[in-house]
């Protein structure tokens, strides 16, 4: 029997950073936090996206006529309504994360219906997910930058990543530190979010390689997929070329996949097209033999992680882990570099405290 939605309601929430942030190429003071909640039922499903807060106005304006009234059991059928609705405002960024929030809020709406968590609703591979610390922010000093990566190897993390490319006459100075930090055995990773050309990214990749950096993320633009599949092609082989972060739907992720632009391919289903869109990545990456990593919202990623067999690792990024801490309750706990969903919980176990959100409310 169908169980129609009765109700959908998003809002807008900015959180200041702790601090000042940057990395290769951008800088930012804030995070902004897109929250869906629909109802069906007498359950109340949730998502989000970490997005500008114009995709709320798309969910209020464009998603909601398509969901609301529609089938809470039929999330797949909801996914295609919501994709063909945007066709011609353009489905890429804001479009796509608003869809990625609902999608998820119909997910968990639907393992609420059924009573199950989350990862036995999508069948789990696996009881626990790998992550890697992620910040070590280009605007921190190198006494900030050692001690984030001790404070994250305190708590049982062994993989750790950091940013690069604002200077990159420094960047070596900056990597040759934190290698100190965490030690010989522990795994580094870089990331330029795409701020080096071709030469500069070949020649500084090779002297990080000499540092035991094994993961080299957006050293090019991830738009330059030629660029990308020749460092691939020329890097020393223990580094490994990551992209995908910006990938909007499973044809641009097909698409890097097919240029062999990748070693791991980065899958963020807050900006993909939420759960539906990432399980659809996932069996991409298993036809071409290529791992996937989850990319930021560690506490929502714990769940498909769990249940996609190309999944290596979840990145565990420190704004977002701040915020998930700060405005949720059920977010999974961190266990020696491990997250683990609660399987007693229905859906993905995850509720936003109101209260504490309502301060950083913001109009759309």
């Amino acid at each position: 029997m169908p169980i129609p939605i009765e109700a959908l309601e998003v809002a807008a929430y900015t959180i200041p950073t702790d601090e000042p942030e940057s990395d290769g190429t951008l800088q930012w003071d804030s995070t902004t936090l897109v929250v869906v909640h629909v109802q069906a039922g007498g359950q109340i499903g949730m998502g989000f996206t970490y997005c500008h807060a114009s995709a709320a106005k798309v969910v209020d304006d464009k998603l909601r006529t398509v969901t609301v009234g529609s089938d809470g059991l039929s999330v797949e059928r909801n996914f295609q309504g919501m994709w063909r609705r945007v066709r011609n405002m353009g489905r890429p960024g804001i479009a796509s994360c608003a869809i990625s929030a609902v999608d998820i809020a119909l997910w968990d709406l639907k393992a609420r219906l059924l009573s199950v968590s989350l990862i036995d609703l999508l069948g789990g591979v696996r009881d626990r997910v790998a992550i890697y610390g992620s910040g070590g922010f280009t605007s921190y000093d190198i006494f900030k930058l050692k001690q984030q990566l001790c404070g994250w190897q305190a708590q049982g993390i062994s993989q750790f990543k950091m940013k690069v490319g604002r200077q990159p006459d420094a960047d070596l100075q900056r990597v040759a530190a934190a290698r100190e930090a965490v030690g010989p055995e522990a795994r580094l990773f870089v990331d330029a979010n795409g701020a080096y050309d071709i030469k500069q990214a070949l020649t500084l990749g090779a002297q990080f390689c000499d540092l035991g950096v094994t993961w080299y993320e957006e050293p090019v633009s991830s738009d330059n997929l030629s660029g990308l599949k020749l460092l691939r092609e020329r890097s020393p082989a223990p580094l490994e070329i990551a992209a995908g972060e910006y990938g909007y739907d499973v044809f641009y992720f097909r698409q890097m996949l097919e240029n062999e632009a990748v070693d791991v391919l980065q899958v963020d289903m807050t900006r993909c097209g939420g759960v539906t869109a990432f399980m659809k990545a996932n069996t991409l990456c298993e036809a071409f033999s290529v791992p996937l990593s989850a990319h930021t919202a560690p506490a929502l990623h714990a769940h498909v992680g769990c249940c996609s067999p190309a999944v290596r690792h979840v990145e565990y990024f420190h704004d977002h882990v701040r915020i998930e801490g700060m405005l949720f309750d059920g977010v999974p706990e961190l266990e020696q570099g491990t997250l683990a969903p609660d399987r007693s919980c229905n859906g993905h176990g995850m509720t936003l405290r109101m209260k504490d959100a309502e301060r950083f409310r913001i109009p759309y």
